[in-house]
């Protein structure tokens, strides 16, 4: 009886081992067959969608790094520093690897000069009178900043003329430091009224920059009332600060939240205690096109393109600021996706009209100067007004510190019976550091002649 049963034990162990050995076979099949359909057909296999969300999650250089770790398909590849422009070569990966676009189709050649664009990328919409405003927002971009710019301006039709002949009268050498392109206003055919109307004209053009820009990775928009007191590669740098799931980069709508708008009357959500002001923006666009965002309209996350209409159909009555409080609504969902820069890199008149309230701005000075509600047209902030109007004025090639620092200084001297024109050494502490720099690099060019 004892030699029945040690027989039957054996046997089931020798059926258990073979179960085994044939469910390995099976699988080990089945992932054969789904390689070779991504190899020869380009069909995901069941694999590539854990892996390609895994991807998603970490785009740029974080992704490739989880890519050389986790997998073993792709080829090492060496970056010696964070570059925004970087690609993964076509040959390198096959499907689902890194950035799953029409970039991966592009020739090695291509992805290597991409890679050397040291260039920052610059976009604006103008509508309406905001010709000459942004005509200096331009200007005072081109005067400070070290490296190569490219501007992508979107204007109405009757607009372009007068940009591209402005920008062509240009002195030679100042054309020779940017690139320019200009494109129409352009939204969604089906919704195009409605977009256009909302707050206004024309200001919900940026909502939809990462689709029209499909070939553009990272960008920077301002909005036309914006003027730069520091070079912009330096708010660009501000990418190689995202951490892997950071996707935008804005400040704060208030730092004082007793005057803020948001906490006191928004009806809607909105980013953090104060909300964030969307003048200065700066985007990885490939992670944007590539996220997917958490919203309160659907329990499926959806893509940007997705959710923009229908979170303008949910909130069109409650909301004030137009695409700002959409990116408001967007960010507080997903808050994770946000890097937030302080407000010396976007200084309005609220962080100075009922005193000082931009700590980094009093001890590093402004970065960037946000003339927002018309402050450079009106008498309500001259301190505002007089940097815009001294960068307006100001000839290409006439000596910075003589034909505007100097004017400048005597014009913000009339402004100390307001709060912000107390505050206007704030004003002018990085504007004499980007002229010293910039006269430097002009003496070692050419003996000290101007931009």
């Amino acid at each position: 009886m004892r030699c029945y049963l040690h027989t039957f034990l054996l046997c089931m162990i020798f059926v258990f081992f073979s179960f085994l050995y044939v469910f390995n076979q099976l699988a080990s099949t089945l992932e054969d067959r789904d390689g070779w359909r991504v190899k020869e057909h380009g069909i995901p296999g069941r694999k590539s969608h854990d892996t390609g969300h895994l991807l998603r999650k970490r785009p740029g250089l974080e992704g490739l790094r989880d890519r050389e770790e986790g997998l073993d398909r792709c080829k090492s590849q060496s970056v010696s520093y964070w570059n925004p422009y970087w690609r993964l070569p076509a040959d390198v990966c096959g499907v689902n690897c890194l950035l799953e676009s029409s970039f991966s189709e592009r020739s090695n050649s291509a992805v290597k000069a991409e890679s050397r664009d040291e260039r920052s990328h610059l976009a604006v919409v103008a509508c309406g009178p905001r010709l000459e405003e942004t005509i200096t927002m331009l200007k005072s971009a081109v005067l400070f900043s070290k490296k190569p710019l490219h501007f992508y301006i979107f204007a109405e039709d009757e607009l372009h003329k007068s940009f591209r002949n402005t920008l062509e009268s240009w002195p030679r050498r100042v054309r020779a430091r940017f690139n320019s392109s200009i494109y129409p206003i352009t939204f969604p055919k089906e919704n195009a009224r409605e977009w256009k109307k909302l707050f206004k004209p024309c200001a919900s053009q940026r909502l939809f920059l990462p689709l029209i820009l499909k070939e553009v990775d990272s960008l920077l928009y301002v909005d036309t009332d914006i003027i730069f007191l520091q070079p912009v590669e330096d708010m660009w740098a501000l990418l190689s600060q995202f951490n892997s799931r950071q996707l935008a980069a804005m400040a704060p709508e208030h730092e004082e939240p007793r005057i803020g708008w948001y906490n006191r009357f928004a009806r809607h959500p909105y980013y953090g205690k104060t909300g964030i002001n969307s003048g200065v923006m700066l985007m990885n666009m490939t992670r944007l096109r590539e996220k997917m965002f958490k919203n309160d309209m659907t329990t499926v996350t959806l893509k940007w393109e997705e959710m923009l209409m229908p979170l303008l159909q949910k909130y069109k009555l409650n909301i004030t600021w137009g695409d700002q409080d959409l990116l408001n609504i967007i960010f507080h969902h997903n808050p994770e996706s946000l890097y937030m820069f302080p407000c010396q890199w976007n200084y309005r008149p609220d962080h100075c009209i009922y005193g000082s309230n931009c700590q980094q701005a009093e001890q590093e000075g402004v970065f960037i100067l946000h003339g927002n509600r018309g402050v450079y047209h009106d008498d309500k902030q001259p301190a505002f007004r007089a940097v815009y109007e001294a960068i307006q004025k100001y000839q290409f090639g006439d000596n910075l510190e003589t034909s505007l620092l100097r004017p400048l200084e005597t014009s913000l001297q009339t402004t100390t019976h307001t709060y912000c024109g107390r505050a206007s050494h704030l004003l002018t502490k990085r504007l004499k550091q980007s002229i010293m720099s910039v006269q430097h690099r002009e003496e070692g060019d050419d003996g000290g002649q101007q931009v």
